[in-house]
């Protein structure tokens, strides 16, 4: 069994397989992705959608594989009943280390439609995966100062989420930007134990522009008890505990179908919205992190 072997041997077998897995389903996406470029029919692009989203999902479903064979250990997680694959969700997690992107697949993977993450615009040009991401119409977003910058920004977001329309989705929103540190958390002087300041630009403008399509918002929390894994902790298998909160929220009327740049009142309400639920999250988080009763 794979998970008798010594740990850095699993982190160089795991680490060469997801190489390889990734470098051939995405090979394996050239062909629904060059039609998706040359031919503009919106059948044809359907056709395609579908195409990439299946082989994005069988990518999916290696990793769950090895990832279950290299710690066969079960997860604590609870939330995710009633959910299905034909709907339109908006998620939102907090964020601390690269290892969450692969929990929140594992988790989801055959319960809601392949998840979608806003990307900064520079992963585009990572080798062989950026390529993916563009296939799959992932929102690449240009990080800039200033108003101009936010206002094109968010409208780089509002045409990556124009395209969710034609097939059901989940658009993920890590509302913190970036990763969680002790560091981080000092410099912005964050008001959360467990949490940095959320921002509402890239969910604003999801809520803007598919809220009424979204059945829900799916806030998530992660928390690893024995501590924050690194990505090779998880190729060796040495990730530990794994506890997983999942809430299926309403939307409310007051946070749809507004301008995030624009609409002042509209931004204030949408941040009273997003804070409350954090309060909620660093709460929660402190309680799973006491004992197993939460």
């Amino acid at each position: 069994m794979l998970s008798l072997l010594p740990a850095p041997v699993r982190g160089a077998f795991c680490g060469l397989l997801l190489a390889l897995t990734t470098l051939l389903f995405t090979l394996a996406m050239f062909p629904p992705a060059l039609a998706k470029l040359l031919l503009p029919g919106l059948a044809v692009r359907r056709g395609c959608d579908r195409a990439l989203t299946a082989l994005a999902s069988a990518w999916v479903a290696v990793n769950n594989a090895w990832i279950a064979a290299v710690r066969p250990a079960q997860w604590d997680v609870q939330g995710v009943e009633g959910l299905h694959e034909r709907g339109w969700y908006l998620v939102s997690s907090n964020h601390q280390s690269w290892v969450d992107i692969l929990v929140l697949q594992r988790i989801f993977h055959g319960r809601i439609p392949f998840l979608k993450f806003f990307l900064k615009r520079e992963l585009i040009w990572v080798p062989v995966i950026g390529l993916a991401w563009w296939a799959l119409d992932f929102p690449f977003m240009k990080r800039g100062k200033g108003s101009g910058a936010r206002g094109s920004d968010l409208e780089t977001t509002r045409k990556a989420c124009e395209k969710f329309k034609r097939i059901p989705t989940s658009v993920i929103n890590f509302v913190e930007g970036t990763r969680f540190t002790p560091a981080k958390q000092a410099r912005q002087r964050s008001p959360y134990r467990h949490l940095l300041k959320p921002k509402i630009g890239g969910l604003g403008i999801a809520l803007a522009t598919m809220g009424e399509q979204f059945e829900a918002l799916l806030d998530v929390t992660i928390v690893y008890p024995e501590g924050t894994p690194r990505f090779w902790d998880l190729l060796c298998g040495r990730i530990g505990a794994v506890t997983v909160r999942v809430r299926s929220l309403p939307l409310p009327a007051g946070v749809l179908g507004g301008d995030p740049v624009g609409d002042k009142a509209y931004r204030q309400r949408l941040a009273a919205w997003v804070e409350g639920q954090w309060a909620e999250k660093d709460a929660l988080i402190d309680a799973l992190l006491a004992g197993p009763a939460a």
